[in-house]
């Protein structure tokens, strides 16, 4: 929970730096592969919204597959987190850069690589009253 309340109280700072106390939308896209919680997320928004004096009628979560491409031979992929047991899963949703000792290229083996997209809170949307 301590991951999804910081990325919540990061999201309501930007929703209290634009502006808005009263929010009709809040849509937010994830990528998957640090696994957050949406459930716990969402939580955390409402929770902090209201410490904060914020009006949020509905939440939207939108998932971004992830998309790696690597620097050594320039081959694009995606990387599916059921394809990673569930200790690498945990490491990479506390710690993203874990991704660099646990993933390689599947065309050369390198471990380096980029993360194109598909990672952490990646777009926020917000439509007021």
């Amino acid at each position: 929970m301590v991951h999804e309340w910081a990325l919540a109280e990061s999201i309501i700072y930007h929703v209290m730096s634009q502006g808005y106390r009263k929010v009709k939308m809040l849509k937010i896209r994830l990528g998957i592969l640090q696994g957050i919680d949406k459930e716990i997320l969402g939580f955390s928004l409402r929770e902090l919204a209201s410490m904060n004096n914020i009006e949020i009628k509905d939440i939207v979560f939108e998932d971004e597959e992830p998309l790696l491409e690597c620097s050594t031979c320039g081959y694009k992929w995606s990387l599916s987190p059921s394809a990673l047991s569930e200790e690498e899963r945990e490491a990479i949703h506390f710690v993203p850069e874990a991704v660099y000792a646990l993933v390689k290229c599947p065309k050369c083996g390198s471990r380096d690589f980029t993360i194109v997209k598909g990672r952490g809170v990646s777009s926020i949307e917000v439509v007021s009253e």
